[in-house]
């Protein structure tokens, strides 16, 4: 194996660094730096911080968070069917409309619920 083979690959993640330096600190020079108390102060999981640990709080942000995550690693199984779908002839496409059946389904459950609503 050759060394060579990966000065591409070398001189790519160089480039890269170069240019993501440049942009945050093109970002820090010509930016407005105005920090003001509501900026500064610390905000976490959806809700303003509070002082006592065994208050009781709202579940919404973290169940909208992990229905997020649930519904975006399902379609996520959707690029490598995309991109064999060629190979994977009839069943690999009926395979496929069953998942988005059940993902359909799970999904207009979750709306008949209210988990998707905010208020």
């Amino acid at each position: 194996m050759n060394l060579q083979e990966y000065f591409p690959v070398l001189l790519f993640i160089v480039f890269a660094t170069l240019v993501g330096f440049a942009l945050m600190s093109a970002g820090r020079l010509i930016g407005p730096n105005r920090p003001d108390a509501e900026k500064l102060s610390p905000y976490e999981c959806g809700f303003p911080a509070f002082s006592d640990s065994r208050m009781k709080f709202d579940v919404r942000y973290y169940l909208v968070a992990i229905l997020f995550i649930m519904f975006d690693l399902e379609i996520a199984f959707l690029f490598p069917w995309a991109i064999a779908s060629g190979s994977v002839g009839m069943v690999g496409f009926w395979t496929v409309l069953v998942f988005l059946a059940v993902l359909t389904v799970g999904f207009i459950y979750e709306w008949k619920k209210g988990a998707l609503d905010w208020e």
